[in-house]
C-alpha cells in the first residue's frame, strides 16, 4: 500500500519557488505593493464604506433574506446601542436548543434530521426521515475508484485543501454537474453530505501515512450507521468507539451545521451561486472560505492554546490560569495575537446557546473519561476571561464562552487528531451550505455584485523609457 504514496521528488524544489531570483524579486514588489495597495483608513468614512460589511456598531450589514436560521445575541436600543441579551440559534423557526434536547431525551442521533429540516424546511415524521438516511446511505462509499485515485495517490499535508480539491473532482464523477435546476442540485447536495465523511478521513489516513510516516487504516463506510460513528469509525486505527463518544460527535455536528447566512463561508455559498455555477464549484468555494483561520480555524487554535497553556503553568489553580489569561490578552503568550480563543463572539453576547449544551455532553464525556481536571480548566478559562479582559483591555463589552471553547475539549476528549477539526466543522455545516444555495436558487436572485468607489486618481501615461 506504501507505494501508493511514492512520489517523483526531483522537482521538489523548483516547485517550492525557491530559486533566489524569484525570492529577491518577489521581497522587492512585495515592498512596491505595500505602498501602492495601502489605501487612506480616513478615506473608508469619507464615503461611508461599510468594512468587512459591517456597521460602525458591529452589526452586520442587511445584504439578503433568509428561512434557513436565525442568530440572536442582542437587542438594539433607540441609538442603535448593543443591548446584552442570552443567545439563541433557530434552525428553520426551530430553538437548536429544543433539536438538540429533544434528540438526547429519545436516545437517537439527530444530525440527519437536522440536515433534513435545513434543507426541506420542516421536521420529518420517522418514514420520511428513514428514507432519507436510507438514500443518504447509498452514497457513502466514494465512486469507484475515487479514493485510490484522487486522495491514496494525491495527498496533502492540509486536510482543508484536499477536502476542497475533491469536491471539485467529484465534478467530474457527475453525469450531468452543470445542471442547476433544483431537483439536480438537491441530489448533488445529498451525494455530498454522504461522501464528505469519507472524503476527510481518506485524506487524513493519506496524510499520516505519506507525511507522518504511520501505518495507513482504512475503513469502508456503512450505510446504516450516523455520520458521527461512520466518521469516528474510519478515523480510528481500531474502528472503535462508544455510543457516548458518538452521540458527543452527533450533537457538535448539530450545533455546527448552520449559524445565520451572512457567516462567512455561507455567504461565499450564496454568493458563488448567484453566478448560476456548479454545485461543486460552489460547495469548495466554501469550503476554502472555512479553511481560513479567522472564520474556521477557532477550533484549532484552541486546542493549540490550552496545548500551550498546560506546558506553561505550574498548576491549575485560578490565581496560575489567570496569570497566563493575562499573558495572552497582552500578546505574551500563546500565537502572542492577545487573543483568548473560545472567548467572545461577534454577535452573541451574555451566552452562546451551542457553548452551553456542549458544555453539558462535555461534562458527561469528561465523568466517563477520568478527564475532570481537564474539563474545569477550560470552565476556569470561561470563568476568569471576561473580567481579565475588561481589566486588560479597558473593554466593558460582554465576552461569553463560544462553541469554539468545549469543541476543543470535545475534540481532545475523543483523540480527534487535530488536523480533522475544521474538516469536522466543514462536514456539519454542509448541510447549511446545501440549503443557502437552494434558497439562492429557488429565489432566482440577481448575479450579486457590489460596488466599490475607486480611489486612484486619473494618471498619465509615461513610455517606458521616460518611467523612473
Amino acid at each position: 500500500m506504501l507505494d501508493l504514496f511514492k512520489r517523483n521528488k526531483k522537482d521538489d524544489k523548483k516547485n517550492k519557488h525557491e530559486t533566489s531570483g524569484e525570492s529577491a524579486f518577489v521581497d522587492s514588489m512585495a515592498e512596491v505593493l505595500s505602498v501602492n495597495d495601502q489605501i487612506d483608513s480616513e478615506l473608508y468614512t469619507k464615503y461611508n464604506v461599510k468594512r468587512g460589511l459591517r456597521n460602525a456598531n458591529g452589526t452586520g450589514v442587511i445584504v439578503g433574506l433568509t428561512k434557513i436560521s436565525n442568530v440572536v445575541g442582542y437587542d438594539l436600543d433607540a441609538e442603535n446601542n448593543k443591548l446584552p441579551i442570552e443567545g439563541k440559534l433557530y434552525y428553520r423557526g426551530y430553538d437548536i436548543e429544543d433539536l438538540v434536547k429533544n434528540c438526547l431525551a429519545e436516545n437517537r442521533f439527530g444530525y440527519e434530521e437536522t440536515a433534513y429540516l435545513l434543507l426541506f424546511g420542516s421536521l420529518p415524521d420517522n418514514k420520511q426521515l428513514n428514507e432519507y438516511c436510507r438514500v443518504l446511505g447509498e452514497k457513502r462509499d466514494l465512486p469507484l475508484g475515487f479514493a485510490r485515485d484522487m486522495i491514496l495517490t494525491a495527498p496533502s499535508n492540509n486536510i482543508m485543501n484536499k477536502l476542497a480539491r475533491s469536491v471539485l473532482a467529484l465534478y467530474t464523477y457527475d453525469d450531468n454537474p452543470d445542471d442547476i435546476s433544483i431537483s439536480n442540485v438537491l441530489r448533488q447536495s445529498i451525494d455530498l453530505m454522504g461522501y464528505f465523511p469519507a472524503l476527510i478521513c481518506y485524506a487524513y489516513q493519506a496524510k499520516k501515512t505519506y507525511y507522518d510516516k504511520e501505518d495507513l487504516h482504512l475503513f469502508t463506510p456503512i450505510p446504516e450507521l450516523s455520520t458521527a460513528e461512520n466518521i469516528l469509525r474510519m478515523i480510528r486505527p481500531t474502528g472503535e468507539y462508544t455510543m457516548l463518544e458518538a452521540k458527543l460527535l452527533d450533537i457538535s455536528l448539530m450545533l455546527h451545521a448552520e449559524h445565520g447566512g451572512g457567516n462567512n463561508s455561507s455567504f461565499t455559498t450564496h454568493v458563488i451561486s448567484s453566478s448560476g455555477t456548479d454545485t461543486y464549484a460552489a460547495v469548495s468555494a466554501a469550503v476554502n472560505s472555512l479553511k481560513g483561520p479567522k472564520h474556521g480555524g477557532a477550533n484549532i487554535a484552541v486546542i493549540r492554546m490550552m496545548e500551550d497553556m498546560v506546558q506553561n503553568i505550574k498548576d491549575y489553580s485560578d490565581e496560575s490560569v489567570s496569570a497566563y489569561i493575562r499573558k495572552l490578552l497582552k500578546g505574551e503568550a500563546g500565537d502572542r495575537t492577545g487573543l483568548v480563543y473560545g472567548m467572545g463572539h461577534a454577535i452573541y453576547t451574555l451566552s452562546d446557546p451551542r457553548a452551553k449544551l456542549l458544555k453539558e455532553m462535555a461534562r458527561k464525556l469528561a465523568e466517563s473519561k477520568g478527564m475532570m481536571e481537564d474539563f474545569k480548566l477550560f470552565e476556569a478559562i470561561e470563568r476568569l476571561t471576561p473580567a481579565i479582559h475588561a481589566e486588560v483591555t479597558g473593554s466593558d463589552r460582554p465576552m461569553c464562552a463560544n462553541v469554539d471553547l468545549y469543541s476543543g475539549f470535545v475534540y481532545s476528549a475523543l483523540n480527534i487528531p487535530i488536523d480533522v477539526a475544521t474538516p469536522l466543522f466543514a462536514t456539519a455545516r454542509l448541510a447549511g451550505w446545501c440549503a443557502h444555495r437552494l434558497e439562492e436558487l429557488v429565489a432566482g436572485n440577481k448575479l450579486m455584485r457590489p460596488a466599490n468607489i475607486c480611489v486612484q486618481p486619473p494618471r498619465d501615461y509615461v513610455p517606458i523609457d521616460e518611467r523612473k
